[in-house]
């Protein structure tokens, strides 16, 4: 769980305060309804699992703190952090950070099934009798943390991991979209597909690749276990850094100088033979926040969490 930029917020994602109605709420606030309805609706106190990274942990913590867990109880909330890896720069050389120290940034959304494992996360469940779990995005305040119909299709389908899925909304939307490769299930990304590809229509005149990938997923506890046991590859990003030169100086590039190295959560979907692919509504279940304006921004994400909830 990274940090928002570059739209006025400089925290946590999930403090990053939306301004839906009948008051504004933060993304964990958000989400943290959807447990407490839950808690309600079945007499039941759903624990609540958060990866965190090095850079936000204690930030987000004291967020917590300082909202008294939105009146949620506190014990059923564990932070965990993710992991990381050296930065190194157009030459392959490893990179120092200000203190002189290998310059290092968080592993990925991939990085949870390591982590979860390293962080006794997972023993936890196992303890607890978990047999479900829920692994989404922060910054989707209309992902649904608890979907029973999700969980019972899954376990009707026999299958071990279930993924949520959205009609493109045409060819060149850039999303990664469902298909499978040597005949296991995985997420084939938007840069990785051909325009003839992105283009190509089934018999009934539906896109081939057009179930898009929302990273709203579920695992049985028992498909975690097989996929901690294994590693993901990892993915290379050009990104800004500023670092340590050998002269002591510090550089702050104005474009972008390293690479960071990244798995990706849909990477371990060819580790079990199946899944399932639950296909859910844009408006009712996807409101990402993205950027300040425009597509996918804090604007949109606020029109249709209110239309959903009526408070339009």
């Amino acid at each position: 769980m990274g940090k928002v930029q570059g739209f006025g917020h400089n925290g946590p994602k999930g403090t990053y305060i939306l301004n839906v109605k009948p008051k504004p709420k933060s993304l964990f606030e958000i989400l943290c309804d959807n447990l407490k309805n839950a808690k309600e609706k079945y007499n039941v106190v759903i624990p609540w699992y958060i990866m965190t990274s090095r850079e936000n942990n204690n930030e987000t913590v004291e967020f917590f703190e300082k909202n008294n867990y939105f009146n949620y109880p506190k014990e059923a909330v564990k932070f965990f952090m993710q992991g990381e890896l050296p930065m190194v720069d157009t030459e392959g050389k490893i990179l120092l950070n200000e203190e002189g120290i290998i310059k290092e940034a968080a592993d990925g959304h991939g990085g949870i099934f390591e982590a979860m494992f390293k962080n006794n996360v997972v023993k936890d469940m196992k303890q607890k009798g978990i047999e479900w779990i829920f692994i989404g995005p922060i910054d989707n305040p209309l992902a649904k943390m608890v979907d029973e119909i999700l969980i019972g299709i899954s376990k009707e389908c026999g299958v071990l991991e279930s993924g949520k899925s959205l009609v493109k909304s045409n060819p060149e939307e850039k999303v990664g979209v469902f298909c499978k490769k040597n005949g296991k299930p995985s997420v084939v990304e938007y840069t990785e597909i051909t325009e003839e590809m992105a283009n190509e229509l089934d018999k009934n005149n539906n896109l081939v690749y057009g179930e898009s990938h929302i990273n709203c997923n579920m695992f049985n506890i028992r498909g975690l276990e097989i996929i901690g046991n294994q590693k993901l590859p990892y993915h290379s990003a050009f990104k800004k850094a500023t670092y340590l030169d050998e002269n002591g100086n510090i550089i702050k590039p104005e474009e972008p100088n390293a690479y960071k190295f990244e798995s990706f959560i849909f990477d371990a979907f060819n580790k079990l033979e199946d899944m399932l692919i639950f296909r859910v509504k844009r408006e009712e279940e996807f409101a990402p926040v993205k950027g300040k304006e425009g597509v996918d921004s804090a604007e949109t994400s606020v029109e249709l969490y209110n239309k959903y909830y009526g408070l339009d």
